[in-house]
C-alpha cells in the first residue's frame, strides 16, 4: 500500500492552509532566486537557463509580506531556496526581517555551500536557525563531472562555517545516480560521520529542466539502503519519530549518527505531506509536481489586501491532490524544472 493511500490526518481546529484531505500546511518553501551559480548534470543543462528577470522577482517588502501572510495562515517553518538562495544579496535581510514576524517561524536554508563560508555567521545572527547542504560527492573530479563546476573546497568550507556559526544539526542532502556516483555512498557518509553532518540521500525525481529523467536509470532508496549495509549496520528509527518528515532514518552501528533515506518515488510520503511553495516569482503551489499554480505577484501589485491574498492561497491549498502521481500512467514532469521551483 503506498503512502498515499494511508488514513489522511485530521486538522486541528484552527487549522487554516488545510487541504480536502485534512493535511494541514506548516511548513513553507521560498524560492528567493532561481538563478544558480553550479550546472548539475540532472538539473540544467551546461548553458545555464533562462533566469527571471528582476522585475519579475518578488522584492523584499513583497517576500516578507507573503511570508507574513502564510504565517497568519499557520505556517511555522519557512526554508529559504533556489536556485542558489545565497545569491539573493537580500538574503540576510530577508531573514532578519521573517525572524521578527509573530510567531517567529523556524528558518532553514538550503543551498549548494557556495558562499556560505562568508554567510554563515551573518545569517546565523539575522535568525537563520538550520541549514541543508546539496552535495553528491566528495571526490574531486567527480564533483567537477556532476556540477561542471570546480567549487568542491568551497562547498567544503561552507559547511565547516556553517557548523561553527551553530546552524546545527548541518544536513548534507545527495543524489546518487547510476554509473556516476553510486559505488561511493558509504565513502560519503563515513566523510558526513567524521565530522558530525547529518546525511539524506535523495532519490532522484523528474524535476530536471530536459525532461531525461527515467525511472530505470534512478537509484532507489533499496539500492542505496544496500551500498550502505554493505559497509555500516542501519537500524530503522520507529515511524513514530519520522511524523511529517520525508526522510526514513537509520542508526548507523548503532548511533547516535543517524543517516536518512527519502525514497521520494519508490516510497511517496504524499499522506503525511505539510508543504506549501512559494516561487521567486511569487507563485503559490500546492505540490512540488502541481501542473498548475496561484499568482500571487498580480495580487500583490494589484493592491489586493491581505485577506484576499490569504483567500487565494487557501484556495490553491485546497485544490492539492492526494499524490504527486509518478507512478501514474497520466503523470506529466512540471514544466518548471526544480531550479524555478524551489526545493
Amino acid at each position: 500500500m503506498s503512502r498515499t493511500s494511508l488514513p489522511m490526518p485530521r486538522p486541528r481546529a484552527d487549522a487554516r492552509l488545510v487541504d480536502r484531505y485534512g493535511r494541514v500546511g506548516r511548513d513553507l518553501r521560498v524560492s528567493v532566486t532561481d538563478r544558480c551559480n553550479l550546472r548539475c548534470t540532472y538539473c540544467m543543462p551546461a548553458e545555464g537557463l533562462p533566469w527571471l528577470a528582476k522585475p519579475e522577482m518578488l522584492t523584499d517588502d513583497e517576500l516578507v509580506r507573503l511570508i507574513g501572510i502564510f504565517v497568519d495562515l499557520g505556517v511555522r517553518q519557512v526554508r529559504f531556496t533556489g536556485g542558489e538562495p545565497l545569491l539573493r544579496r537580500s538574503l540576510t535581510d530577508v531573514v532578519r526581517r521573517v525572524a521578527a514576524l509573530e510567531p517567529r517561524p523556524q528558518m532553514a536554508l538550503t543551498s549548494n555551500g557556495i558562499g556560505l563560508d562568508r554567510l554563515a555567521a551573518p545569517l546565523a545572527e539575522a535568525g537563520l536557525d538550520r541549514v541543508n547542504v546539496s552535495l553528491d560527492t566528495v571526490d574531486r573530479d567527480t564533483f567537477k563531472q556532476l556540477t561542471l563546476r570546480d567549487r568542491l573546497a568551497d562547498v567544503e568550507a561552507g559547511l565547516k562555517a556553517a557548523a561553527d556559526a551553530g546552524l546545527t544539526p548541518v544536513k548534507v542532502n545527495s543524489v546518487a545516480m547510476r554509473g556516476v556516483n553510486e559505488h561511493r555512498v558509504a565513502e560519503l557518509l563515513q566523510w558526513c560521520l567524521d565530522r558530525g553532518y547529518e546525511l539524506r540521500f535523495i532519490e532522484q525525481m523528474p524535476l530536471d529542466a530536459q525532461h531525461a529523467w527515467t525511472r530505470d536509470e534512478m537509484i532507489t532508496a533499496d539500492e542505496l539502503h544496500e551500498r550502505l549495509a554493505e559497509r555500516f549496520t542501519l537500524t530503522p528509527l520507529p515511524d513514530a519519530s519520522r511524523g511529517s518528515a520525508p526522510a526514513e532514518r537509520f542508526l548507523v552501528d548503532g548511533g547516535p549518527a543517524t543517516v536518512g533515506i527519502i525514497a521520494s518515488v519508490t516510497r511517496p510520503f504524499c499522506g503525511a505531506c505539510d508543504r506549501v511553495r512559494l516561487t521567486a516569482d511569487g507563485q503559490v503551489r500546492n505540490c512540488l509536481f502541481a501542473r498548475g499554480e496561484g499568482d500571487l505577484r498580480a495580487l500583490l501589485r494589484g493592491g489586493a489586501d491581505d485577506e484576499t491574498i490569504a483567500a487565494a492561497i487557501t484556495g490553491e491549498m485546497a485544490r492539492k491532490r492526494a499524490g504527486h502521481g509518478i507512478d501514474d500512467e497520466s503523470f506529466v514532469q512540471p514544466d518548471r524544472p526544480m531550479s524555478a521551483i524551489g526545493g
